[in-house]
C-alpha cells in the first residue's frame, strides 16, 4: 500500500486522538502510540484495524521502546512519513506544590520522551523525506510562575529548532505546536467564561502543516483561544 503513515506518541487521548482521526480521515495509515493499552486498541479499531491503524504500547521514557514503536511501523507499513512527539503531561504550579516524583516523570516524559522520539524517527523521516512535529505549549513561550511544566516545554521549543537545523538539507520538515489553553484535565488557568480550545482545534493545525507544499516548512504554530490574554 502507498499511502502515507502518521506516527503519533500520546495517541490514546486528547490532541493525540484527535489528530490520529484527523489524519486517519485525510487518507493516512496511523501508528498509535502510548502506555494506555484499552484505549489506544480502541482507536485502532475505530480507525480501521490491522490494515490501517496500529497500537503500540510505549512508555516514551524508554528508549528499547520507542526503538521497538518505529520498527513495528516499519514492519507494518514499509515507511513512516510523519511523526508527531506529543506524548507529555503538567502539573500543578508553585515550586513547593505538587509531588517531586510527578515532577520527574513529568520531565522524563515531556523532555527526554520527546527527544527519544526524535532520534528513533530521524532515519525513517529521513528516507521518506518526511515531517517531523512536536507539541511545544504556549508555556514553552513565556515562564509561568512556579510552574516545572513551563520550563519542560520551553526544552521543547529549543528541542524543534535543534531538530530542523540538523535536519535541514535532508528534505525533512520541522514543526512546532505551541497551543494555549486546552481543554484537559490539569489546565487551571483558565480566566472564567472563557473557552478553552479544543483537541480537534489543535489537529487541524497539525494537518494543515503536514498538508502544505513540500517546499514549506511551517516552524511553528502559536495557537491560543481568542479569549485568552496570555
Amino acid at each position: 500500500m502507498s499511502d502515507p503513515v502518521f506516527l503519533i506518541t500520546g495517541a490514546s487521548t486528547g490532541i493525540g486522538a484527535a489528530t490520529a482521526r484527523q489524519a486517519s480521515a485525510e487518507g493516512y495509515r496511523v501508528v498509535l502510540a502510548a502506555r494506555s493499552q484499552g484505549p489506544l486498541d480502541a482507536l485502532a479499531a475505530e480507525l480501521g484495524g490491522p490494515e490501517r491503524a496500529l497500537s503500540v504500547p510505549c512508555d516514551v521514557t524508554e528508549w528499547s521502546q520507542q526503538q521497538a514503536l518505529v520498527a513495528a511501523a516499519l514492519d507494518a507499513f514499509g515507511r513512516i512519513d510523519v511523526v508527531f512527539a506529543n506524548a507529555g503531561f503538567g502539573g500543578p504550579r508553585g515550586f513547593l506544590e505538587g509531588d517531586p516524583e510527578q515532577w520527574r516523570a513529568m520531565v522524563l516524559t515531556n523532555v527526554l520522551g520527546a527527544a527519544y522520539t526524535v532520534r528513533a524517527a530521524i532515519p525513517a523521516l529521513r528516507e521518506s523525506r518526511g515531517h517531523l512535529l512536536l507539541t511545544g505549549s504556549v508555556a514553552g513561550r513565556k515562564a509561568m510562575p512556579g510552574s516545572l511544566y513551563s520550563a519542560t516545554k520551553w526544552a521543547v521549543t529549543a528541542m524543534s529548532e535543534a531538530a530542523r537545523q540538523d535536519l535541514n538539507g535532508s528534505g525533512v520538515r520541522v514543526t512546532l505546536l505551541s497551543p494555549g489553553a486546552v481543554e484537559t484535565p490539569f489546565w487551571d488557568a483558565r480566566a472564567p467564561g472563557s473557552e478553552p480550545l479544543g483537541s480537534a482545534d489543535v489537529a487541524d493545525a497539525v494537518m494543515w502543516a503536514v498538508t502544505r507544499p513540500p517546499h514549506v516548512d511551517v516552524n511553528e504554530i502559536l495557537i491560543r483561544p481568542t479569549e485568552q490574554e496570555r
